[in-house]
């Protein structure tokens, strides 16, 4: 496993130590240790059921570990309060539904649970989080909609406003691009880098999106059958031959010369770069 950065322990906020994680008799994690890096973008991928999920959900409290242990802060996640947890830690899971008929700012409002208690009902506070939310995400122009009659990339900035509402540092997001066009992927992804490096929020997120992943991972985590095969900067670690050893694809890994990002481009078959020469030549 190729460590390309190194991070010290002590200067990790959520920390993850010989994670051993499963479904009934079944182990999809096995040896998890895993400093997740304060203030930057970090992209966990690899192949179905590798593995990344869970991981998310671990991290997030919905899956208790068979061994080892989750520090947030230094104290164990799955041994804390729920409201302490989720006044620091903030989950976009995969495919939130609205009930039907509420509206963007309904939601948006949710994000303030909490932050609610029988001593403290809804403040100017809440109401002025709920608007910096909204007004980051850019869904402020359709406050009062209901959620179910907007498009797709529409809805997912919604619940990233919820998420933001919540006003934690950190947030976990599970495949927020998954079925969004292209155009909307990356201006979701400009919004979550920016949350990173403009607001210093430390943002874990699942993608299937390997070229999205290069794109704007600060820390890359490559994983398969339930363990971190390679971590790092993607000029580390996005290269052909993890590509290979993760998700047994051949491909070449090339700069773009516009933006310098990392670019996969999978092999094709000699049969076909032939008929594409000779297209070429014509």
């Amino acid at each position: 496993m190729n460590d390309a950065v190194n991070i010290q322990p002590k200067a990790n906020r959520l920390i993850a130590k010989q994670l051993k994680v499963g479904y009934d008799d079944t182990t999809v994690l096995r040896n998890i240790d895993f400093y997740v890096p304060d203030g930057q973008l970090t992209i966990l991928v690899g192949p179905n059921g590798c593995g990344k999920s869970t991981l998310l959900k671990t991290f997030a409290r919905i899956l208790n570990p068979n061994e080892g242990f989750v520090l947030l802060d230094g104290k164990d996640i799955h041994k804390s309060r729920t409201r302490d947890v989720a006044q620091k830690l903030g989950l976009l899971p995969q495919g939130p539904i609205a009930p039907e008929g509420m509206t963007v700012r309904e939601v948006v409002a949710q994000g303030r649970f909490p932050h609610q208690s029988l001593l403290r009902q809804w403040s100017s506070a809440d109401e002025r989080a709920v608007t910096d939310a909204m007004n980051i995400a850019q869904v402020n122009e359709f406050s009062d909609r209901p959620v179910d009659e907007l498009s797709g990339g529409q809805r997912q900035r919604c619940w990233v406003a919820m998420v933001l509402a919540q006003e934690t540092d950190l947030i976990l997001l599970d495949e927020p691009t998954t079925f969004l066009d292209l155009k909307i992927q990356v201006d979701l992804m400009n919004l979550l880098a920016r949350l990173a490096h403009d607001n210093n929020r430390t943002l874990i997120i699942v993608l299937h999106e390997l070229n999205l992943a290069a794109a704007y991972a600060d820390y890359l985590v490559m994983m398969r059958d339930g363990v971190i095969l390679q971590r790092g900067t993607p000029e580390a670690v996005f290269n052909s031959e993890n590509l290979k050893a993760v998700f047994d694809l051949d491909a070449h890994v090339i700069r773009d010369p516009h933006s310098h990002r990392l670019i996969c481009v999978p092999a094709l078959p000699a049969q076909t770069v032939s008929r594409l020469s000779k297209l070429a030549a014509i």
